[in-house]
């Protein structure tokens, strides 16, 4: 049986199931033959003529003769898959170990490169235009309008801007589970407190 050839340097999880996949088929291949081996009532060694040196009659001697060979070749294709298996299964540890590797890297890399927040959000109120551009509790504000972490000096700095900018949409950026997070944001009168909907604390710098 002609093996295909699987190490184009692909090793995806699909390829490795293709790999077992043909392994399990030649482990089924070799059962088959073994069992007609034992059907006629011998083995792999049982010999295949009589006391005399001729064929024994009492089995069918071409089709053992068959099986057995069957079984060599297979057994030799046994093999040489479940190296194929292993070096598979190395090389996809390895791609994902590198891809683990990079990835821890690149998220350390954006964590120094995030700008400190000054201010976070600790309340944000349903139906608010807080809560409409997205705004959740525990965003860390790092941009609100013109204001950013080196202009800010207080709470004052926002109350201005969002009464300055009643109507118009404001950007704000936010850091969330490490990730940096634009949105827009339009103080405006709604059914609560306010034109925001939302509390902002300031976050003490060390």
């Amino acid at each position: 049986i002609k093996m295909t050839e699987e190490n184009n340097g692909n090793s995806t999880m699909e390829a490795v199931q293709s790999l077992i996949k043909k392994k399990d088929n030649i482990e089924e291949q070799i059962k088959a033959y073994y069992d007609v081996l034992e059907d006629q009532g011998v083995g792999m060694e049982g010999p295949l003529v009589d006391a005399e040196g001729f064929p024994r009659a009492d089995v069918n001697v071409y089709q053992i003769r068959t099986a057995r060979h069957s079984i060599s070749c297979l057994q030799n294709d046994h093999k040489a898959i479940m190296v194929e298996i292993e070096e598979a299964l190395h090389r996809l540890h390895a791609r994902e170990k590198a891809k683990r590797d990079q990835d821890q890297a690149e998220s350390m890399e954006q964590e120094v490169t995030l700008p400190s927040p000054f201010a976070r959000v600790d309340a944000v109120s349903q139906g608010s235009p807080a809560c409409q551009a997205g705004l959740r509790v525990n965003d860390e504000i790092i941009a609100f309008g013109s204001i950013n972490t080196r202009t800010f000096q207080n709470l004052q700095n926002i109350a201005s801007v969002v009464q300055h900018s009643e109507g118009k949409p404001l950007s704000v950026t936010v850091i969330r589970n490490g990730q940096k997070t634009q949105m827009g944001l339009t103080p405006q009168q709604w059914s609560g407190r306010g034109l925001l909907g939302c509390n902002i604390v300031p976050i003490q710098k060390l």
